[in-house]
């Protein structure tokens, strides 16, 4: 599985160059335009690197022609302090290219992450859901450390690379046309060698790559399971497993570098015998004073030099062609409609105080993911202001579903909801669900200080009031014992504190929020006796004069309800209190709680 997710990756990741996939590029080279001028600066010294470093091979010609008194213009002494003027100027030259292209490309990747992150955290629930994590992270950071290696080196050097290349052959053809054919006549060969081994190279290449990611999987699978590995002491059965597939990696690895020995070999022949021929033809040249030893030199000199920007074009255009892939996948984040985008729409949005009056009229909606399946099918439900409600059913019976609509994480098929008499559609979507406080059955807190997780529900809350809301959900108690009090760090997803602590963390999180709208989703269906009755009582006091939705199977947690509604197959079979729906005694309710007793009991 994981193997088939990277060739998908793999295959990405490279893409031809064309009209879409360039105006791709163009807008994100749009994010180095408040940088222009640094960019420009930078590419001014790339050229002049580039030129300075071309005329090394023709300064050492000279050198060697002073010898024999060829070249009189200069003295050898002064030609070799000429050598390191021009190397002190390249030098210079390429440390200011390299500092002016890294200062430009930190600055637009991080533009471009900070655009890209504020998009995710736009994007509407369906989009997210139908891509992984992993996925979306990537974007953040393999995709844009691309775009930031070509800013920063692989488009200056393809720019330089090809530079030598032409300059270079314009150079040679004007020392000798007749050596430069010779030269260029090995020029297929050694390309045909290298298009050749460079493709089973990379194909072993892409075998190892997968087969770590296998390995990668295993291990993490693992380690994410291992209460699971050490109760069925299957230790020596996962590390089989990973053996197994480094078996793989390291069989393919061999393969692949017994071919890049051979690419080596074959290039260092190709090379040097190309050197031979060169010299043998050219000395033939300097017998017939066609040629002097500097000129000579200096052919040899460019001669590598354009073999080594040529070897390495193949490579950054390679490059470049995953750069294209990652502009592609950036792009198509950016460019996708968000919810604050979508809402400016309708310009009559709503911020007005919210009191609590709930509606749903007649709702009908699937997932997008089960587009086949109607979760509610023809919902009509009505809560009054201050009202405590409870929604029992079933599981998959639409109790979350309803919760989810109301905060207009996905759009309803038919009919409408209404808060207050208005449309949620109506409603600005970022005031509408800051009205709304959820205290879920499985609180994931952040992994910062328990003041960090309190805080969330009001950023620009006071310390007074954070301990104010801790105070009120019943967890200063244990806050307070803790030798660090509310600096506390609570681990990954809130690993170190007991579920009940987590549960009146959220609650304090959600009394510091103070929503007109409360939203109770199995909040103690998972805590001991103690850790319940602590958290029911600081939920109690959080319920008070708001509109209030509990959603429980545990119906015990409900019976203080003002109103009860009995979901089943997306519509409201039963309501009443929980008196009068026990007296229903061919009920859903009734039968509910008669199993749930008998279960308990």
């Amino acid at each position: 599985m994981a193997r088939s997710r990277f060739n998908e990756v793999e295959e990405k990741d490279k893409k031809p160059i064309s009209k879409v996939s360039a105006k791709n590029v163009r807008k994100i080279l749009g994010f180095i335009l408040p940088y222009k001028g640094t960019f420009i600066t930078g590419f001014i010294f790339l050229i002049l690197s580039g030129l300075t470093s071309m005329t090394f091979p023709f300064i050492a010609g000279q050198l060697v022609d002073s010898v024999q008194n060829v070249f009189k213009n200069w003295s050898r002494n002064e030609i070799a302090l000429g050598m390191f003027g021009v190397l002190i100027f390249q030098a210079t030259f390429s440390y200011l290219r390299v500092e002016l292209f890294t200062r430009v490309s930190e600055k637009a990747m991080r533009d471009i992450r900070i655009k890209l992150y504020s998009k995710m955290m736009a994007l509407p629930i369906p989009f997210i859901e139908q891509r992984r994590v992993g996925e979306l992270t990537s974007r953040l950071t393999s995709d844009v450390t691309q775009l930031q290696d070509i800013l920063s080196f692989t488009l200056a050097e393809f720019v330089r690379q090809i530079t030598t290349v032409v300059l270079g052959i314009c150079i040679i053809f004007w020392v000798s046309a007749k050596l430069s054919l010779v030269m260029l006549s090995a020029f297929p060969f050694i390309v045909t060698g290298g298009v050749v081994f460079g493709k089973f190279i990379r194909k072993l290449s892409k075998k190892v790559t997968d087969d770590l990611a296998g390995a990668n999987t295993v291990a993490e699978e693992s380690l994410q399971s291992i209460h699971s590995v050490k109760a069925f002491t299957n230790e020596s059965y996962e590390v089989s497993r990973y053996y197994t597939v480094l078996q793989h990696v390291v069989g393919n690895s061999l393969k692949a570098a017994r071919y890049r020995g051979m690419f080596i070999s074959f290039v260092i022949l190709s090379v040097f015998g190309g050197i031979v021929l060169v010299l043998w033809y050219g000395l033939g040249l300097v017998e017939a004073n066609e040629l002097t030893i500097g000129k000579l030199v200096s052919f040899i000199l460019y001669t590598t030099f354009i073999a080594a920007a040529a070897g390495g074009l193949g490579d950054l255009y390679g490059q470049i062609q995953k750069t294209i892939g990652a502009s592609e996948r950036i792009i198509e984040i950016i460019e996708t409609e968000d919810e604050l985008e979508a809402q400016l729409k309708n310009p009559a949005l709503s911020k007005d105080p919210v009191v609590g009056f709930i509606e749903f009229d007649n709702v009908r909606f699937a997932y997008p993911s089960r587009p086949e399946v109607e979760v509610l099918q023809g919902l009509n439900l009505t809560i009054k202001p201050g009202q405590k409600i409870a929604l029992v059913g079933q599981s998959g019976a639409g109790k979350s579903t309803i919760v989810q609509l109301l905060m207009r994480y996905y759009q309803i098929k038919e009919g409408g909801i209404r808060l207050d008499g208005k449309s949620i559609e109506n409603i600005d979507i970022q005031h509408l669900r800051h009205n709304i406080g959820i205290v879920p059955q499985e609180v994931l807190l952040f992994g910062g200080s328990i003041e960090e997780n309190i805080r969330y529900g009001k950023p620009e809350a006071t310390r007074a009031e954070i301990e104010e809301a801790a105070q009120k959900a019943n967890a200063w108690e244990f806050i307070s014992s803790f030798p660090e009090g509310l600096e506390t760090r609570v681990g990954e997803r809130g690993i170190k504190l007991s579920g009940g602590q987590r549960q009146r963390i959220a609650i304090a999180r959600a009394i510091l929020k103070d929503p007109a709208i409360l939203v109770l989703d199995e909040a103690t269906s998972s805590l001991d006796s103690e850790s319940e009755r602590l958290v029911q009582d600081a939920l109690d006091k959080l319920m008070e004069n708001r509109t209030t939705i509990i959603i429980a199977h545990r119906l015990a947690t409900v019976r203080k309800a003002d109103r009860i509604f009995v979901i089943q197959k997306g519509v409201i079979t039963e309501e009443g209190s929980h008196l009068d729906l026990l007296d229903e005694e061919n009920g859903l309710y009734s039968r509910l709680v008669k199993m749930q007793f008998e279960t308990e009991a």
